[in-house]
């Protein structure tokens, strides 16, 4: 007795978007870390095996694509999330510690909570994306990056980012995504059903951005609980995001999972799974992730078993 053999005529029949294939995606959580030939060869997962690790090990690699393109004498145009974000404090630790200067890097973050017309919350709320990155990372750094080339989702600026990028990258910047990965296998805010919306694939693939856009319920309640300590009350409806027209442009990418719980339990062992197996799929945005070259660093516990368990 599972999920597939009980889902009719349940409260989750049609909950899940039409493109998942529930039982394909239950086989990739017995997988582990094992590699698939659709992997870019320059794909790596990463295991760590603490949040003290997975925090340092990821720091240090967002660190060192700004070093590494600074003593190329090449700029950099890096995409940011905000979760996961311990990897922050060590980036602008080691940045710090090797006197790198920032003023070559040129930020976008990848997305922003807003309403149903784009609206953003003002940038001194906690809440806030930009309030979240100034406290975390730009405010930590001794030499950071100059305040006009940080770049927020907001609704007047995001439709500028393919421009942006498309000229940076036109000057030789290396581009950089910074990622995690949502309980709905989005990237970004990117979300599973906005799949329905495109004829094709490569009009997916094509897309942007999204202007208040709909997010899926259980993106709401992984918000609720990793960052409103599970009031989700608090968490908008609707966000702006950044789309597959920009980050599947990246020439690098450096990728987080650390969503444990406590008690053997977490919430992104099937997303993390499914990620690295499934295939490419507009259906499931993440599955795009292993065909980039960079390196996804993984709390080891969320590679499986994923099995029931009484604590």
């Amino acid at each position: 007795m599972d999920f597939m053999s009980t889902v009719k005529n349940s409260l989750l029949e049609g909950f899940y978007p039409k493109g998942w294939d529930m039982a394909k995606i239950d086989a990739c959580c017995e997988k582990g870390v094992q590699r698939e030939d659709f992997w870019n060869p320059a794909f790596h997962p990463v295991e760590c095996a603490s949040l003290a690790d997975f925090d340092t090990l990821m720091g240090h690699e967002i660190a060192m694509q700004i070093k590494i393109t600074r003593e190329e004498g090449r700029k950099l145009a890096i995409i940011l999330p905000v979760g996961p974000m311990g990897m922050y404090r060590w980036a602008a630790y080691f940045l710090n510690e090797w006197k790198v200067p920032c003023d070559h890097v040129t930020t976008f973050n990848m997305d922003e909570w807003a309403d149903e017309n784009g609206n953003t919350l003002d940038s001194s709320n906690p809440a806030s994306f930009e309030f979240s990155m100034k406290q975390a990372f730009f405010g930590k750094l001794n030499d950071t990056v100059p305040e006009s080339q940080r770049n927020f989702a907001t609704k007047e600026n995001l439709p500028t980012y393919p421009e942006k990028i498309a000229a940076l990258k036109k000057e030789g910047a290396k581009l950089v995504l910074v990622y995690g990965i949502g309980r709905m296998c989005h990237i970004a805010f990117w979300e599973p059903h906005f799949a329905a919306d495109y004829a094709t694939e490569a009009d997916w693939k094509a897309a942007p951005y999204r202007i208040g856009a709909k997010l899926h319920p259980l993106t709401i309640e992984q918000n609720a609980i990793t960052s409103f300590k599970s009031r989700s009350t608090l968490v908008p409806c609707t966000a702006n995001t950044i789309g597959p027209g920009l980050f599947l442009q990246a020439d690098y990418a450096i990728g987080g999972a650390d969503g444990a719980l406590g008690r053997g339990m977490g919430w992104q062992g099937m997303s993390f799974l499914t990620t690295l197996h499934h295939g490419p799929c507009t259906w499931i945005t993440s599955t795009y992730i292993p065909t980039l070259p960079g390196r996804l660093f993984y709390l080891k516990e969320l590679a499986g078993p994923l099995t029931a368990e009484c604590n």
